[in-house]
């Protein structure tokens, strides 16, 4: 079994202004600025790295899914999300902005095509930025697919999808919102999240914490001591509600409608069976649309990247790319 490449420091890391996310209040102009960095081999294979969330952002630890003698690795992370700047800021945050980043951070490296890693979130991104620019994508590798379509949204925040698998968790998520708001509560969730009253809105982020890490963790028996609460933790869950409420901003294009732009693109999919954040159904659904994508179907594995199933899969992939690039 394949693990982690051993840990690497980027060779280079600065901020990106976004100009066309300019946005005027009454005291201050407020631009969005990208956390870029770049790693390994500047002259090796380019591979941009799509982090998930919406609204996580990148760890040292995602650098080394790649060989860095051969991969020349960018990380960033997305508008709003970990040292990005200003921190949590939501306008002018949207799928069509943060596609339009990844080809500003490519034009501004020089780089003519690359491979394109995304995991959860970050598949959704690559699947669009692909569709949209697929003459500059080299390859995909994907893990953990989200369609992001209606119902993918529902299976997470809604009585009709996961909650039925952890009902206990789900029940202390949405027990103390009114009746009327228990079965589709997202839009509650993110109120009290957003709330200036610190008490309830560090309330809800510690069971939007536990609920996600029941369905992330599905091989442990978590506990509330387990679960800590952070204001990044807290920006991070509002951006992705935020992202979920809009049926993350992409309803106009959905994916499976628009393969055929890149079904020439070599691409892997990896996805595991235990998958409790996004069923495996989506790869399944993917690959269908899909045949010339090679698909994995990871027994005994979840949703993250960190299990070591997972980390194998991916590890392998990426060297398999750079034996034929």
């Amino acid at each position: 079994m394949l693990s982690l490449y051993p840990a690497i420091e980027p060779f280079q890391h600065y901020y990106l202004s976004v100009a066309n996310a300019a946005i005027i209040n009454e005291t201050t102009a407020q631009t969005h600025q990208l956390y870029v960095e770049q790693c390994g081999n500047p002259d090796g294979i380019p591979v941009i790295f799509l982090h998930g969330g919406p609204g996580s952002g990148c760890r040292p630890s995602h650098r080394c899914f790649f060989d860095p003698a051969l991969y020349h690795i960018i990380l960033f992370d997305q508008r709003g999300c970990g040292r990005s700047r200003p921190k949590g800021l939501l306008k002018h945050n949207t799928t069509g902005h943060l596609v339009e980043d990844i080809e500003l951070i490519r034009q501004h490296l020089g780089i003519e095509k690359w491979l394109v890693f995304g995991g959860s979130w970050g598949t959704t991104l690559a699947l669009t930025y692909a569709q949209r620019f697929a003459d500059k994508v080299a390859g995909l590798i994907l893990r953990g697919i989200f369609l992001a379509r209606q119902q993918d949204i529902d299976w997470f925040y809604s009585e009709n999808g996961a909650a039925k698998t952890y009902p206990e968790a789900w029940r202390y998520l949405v027990e103390h919102l009114p009746i009327s708001q228990q079965a589709e509560p997202i839009s509650a969730i993110y109120q009290q999240l957003s709330s200036d009253n610190s008490q309830p809105s560090n309330g809800m982020l510690k069971r939007i914490q536990f609920w996600e890490a029941s369905l992330v963790y599905w091989q442990k028996l978590l506990t509330l001591d387990d679960i800590s609460i952070t204001e990044d933790e807290k920006t991070s869950a509002i951006i992705q509600l935020y992202y979920s409420m809009n049926q993350c901003f992409i309803e106009q294009a959905p994916i499976l409608e628009h393969i055929d732009k890149i079904r020439h693109i070599p691409t892997t999919i990896i996805h595991g069976r235990q998958d409790m954040v996004c069923p495996v159904e989506q790869a399944w659904l993917l690959k269908q649309c899909w045949p010339e994508a090679e698909l994995s179907i990871i027994e005994m594995a979840g949703h993250v990247a960190s299990e070591p199933k997972i980390i194998s899969a991916l590890v392998k992939a990426t060297n398999d790319f750079a034996k034929l690039s």
